[in-house]
């Protein structure tokens, strides 16, 4: 059965900005940036060593680095990553690969033409001169993905090396001919191809999410949040001890504290088939929600709660800390809502609803009324859990270091500077536009002074005047955007919104 959402007897924007039409942009202009200088790579090294020192700790235990030589391998990679971004543009259908080199020092990168090797070496890369391109190998991985059917269990994986220069099929020992033979039946080209014999029995891992549905025997509730280890949910949804199952019952961890009445919070901690994930389930919504953080939203602010029965609903926050008598008792320090909510839904996520920076902010209790006719919600506070059991909360940047000041926007491909007073607007690039020859990923990351309200707004030319299609206009002085689109002219327009200064803007594009 549903585990019962608990009740209680009740008494009684700036639109997009347009610039004004111009002449068709004549020629293309395509911004191009330097990798990442070592001072930019030394800070995000330390920035890491700082910020997350038990990831930090765990990157010496298990390469077996001293702290020294983990900093030196963190500013290689920060090289490598940057270096590699602007190798893939610029080489195009040349670039075959990159990895890191066995003493993490250094990226190399493999090239069909010997005649790319000096782009390389001006990135910052070595080169290696290889037989395949990255075409060829991605074309034989294509055909044994085509005859996936076919392939045996003792095959339990094939993947493109591009240290070697080989796609490479994994079999258990007994099974080397039926490599071949799988191959051969693919249509694959066998001189690309390298069979290893490996003892790997992979078994498929599942996401912690939060809105879904969990199990204690025939009763379901929801996930709250993700934390380090496993997920918060509401209290009376099981004892310390309790078993619970996954939304598809794969066995998923126990409950190892629960408080219920006077509280109404818990969690569980997950075996080795879940993965905790900053993510809740958006259900109706179109997307999934990632959670930035646990800000505390203020009364009448907006909020959505996801569940596993009614799925996705939003509301408003008209109350915090109020207390509610349940038939099994009360329970104090709530947030009431306008949500509704049904039985199933126990557990589930309440986020503010702004999607760009959605906070957690409660796990579902009980309340009255249903998703048909309206109701009240009332929600156990994220903080106050995470506080009692001493947990950490699951966001999209946990262990991740900060940016070192000033250089938060250094890692994209180009970088462009500008200075604008209170109410200024410029254009970038310097003044211009780029051509996007292919649909992708544009990119923006604005950085500007601190004490300041900086916009970020990207446009593209419709044929007669340039629209904006993706804009980031948060009240802080930097922002971000990202937009996929296909094809076409476009530019950003840098708005001081209040303040002036000195600003940095970093951009990818596809």
């Amino acid at each position: 059965m549903q585990r019962r959402l608990l009740r209680f007897a009740s008494v009684a924007v700036p639109a997009a900005a347009l610039v004004a039409a111009m002449a068709v942009p004549a020629s293309a202009f395509v911004p191009a940036g330097p990798a990442a200088s070592d001072a930019t790579a030394d800070a995000a090294a330390d920035a890491i060593s700082a910020a997350a020192p038990g990831m930090f700790a765990a990157l010496q235990r298990d390469l077996n680095l001293t702290a020294e030589q983990a900093r030196a391998r963190l500013a290689a990679e920060h090289r490598g990553v940057t270096a590699d971004k602007r190798l893939r543009k610029q080489l195009g259908s040349g670039y075959t690969g990159a990895w890191m080199n066995e003493a993490g020092s250094k990226l190399v990168v493999a090239i069909t033409d010997p005649a790319d090797a000096r782009t390389v070496r001006a990135a910052g890369a070595e080169p290696t001169v290889v037989a395949h391109s990255g075409a060829k190998l991605a074309a034989v991985q294509a055909k044994l993905d085509a005859n996936a059917a076919a392939a045996p269990d003792s095959l339990p994986s094939w993947y493109v090396d591009v240290t070697t220069n080989r796609v490479v099929v994994l079999a258990h020992e007994h099974a080397v001919g039926a490599a071949h033979a799988f191959v051969a039946a693919s249509g694959a080209d066998a001189a690309a191809v390298r069979v290893e014999v490996t003892a790997e029995r992979p078994r498929p891992l599942y996401d912690v999410v939060g809105g879904d549905a969990y199990y204690t025997g025939s009763s379901r509730c929801s996930i709250g949040f993700s934390v380090e280890g496993g997920y918060v949910t509401a209290g009376h949804c099981g004892n310390r001890g309790t078993s619970t199952s996954g939304h598809n019952r794969v066995s998923q961890g126990s409950f190892q504290g629960s408080s219920f009445p006077g509280n109404d919070y818990a969690w569980v901690r997950v075996n080795s088939n879940w993965t905790p994930t900053p993510t809740v389930n958006g259900y109706s919504s179109g997307s999934d929600v990632v959670v930035k953080g646990s800000d505390e939203a203020p009364v009448n602010s907006s909020v959505c709660r996801s569940g596993s029965t009614t799925g996705w609903h939003c509301g408003r926050i008209t109350a915090r800390n109020a207390s509610v008598s349940y038939p099994q008792g009360t329970v104090n320090g709530l947030i009431r809502t306008t949500v509704c909510a049904e039985p199933g839904d126990s557990g589930g996520s309440l986020v503010t609803a702004d999607r760009n920076n959605a906070h957690a902010q409660g796990v579902t209790s009980g309340g009255s009324g249903n998703c048909s006719s309206g109701g009240t919600t009332y929600f156990q506070p994220v903080p106050e859990i995470l506080d009692v059991y001493g947990l950490t909360l699951v966001t999209d940047d946990n262990g991740g270091p900060p940016d070192p000041p000033g250089d938060r926007c250094d890692d994209y491909e180009s970088t462009y500077t500008g200075s604008l007073s209170s109410n200024g607007r410029e254009y970038q690039p310097d003044g211009r536009w780029y051509y996007s020859s292919g649909s992708g990923t544009h990119e923006g990351c604005l950085d500007a002074p601190d004490g300041t309200d900086f916009d970020l707004y990207l446009q593209r030319w419709n044929g007669s005047s340039w629209s904006t299609v993706e804009e980031s206009t948060s009240p802080g002085p930097d922002e971000q955007t990202s937009y996929n689109g296909s094809a076409g002219y476009y530019r950003y327009q840098v708005h001081a919104y209040s303040g002036s200064g000195s600003y940095t803007l970093g951009v990818n594009t596809p």
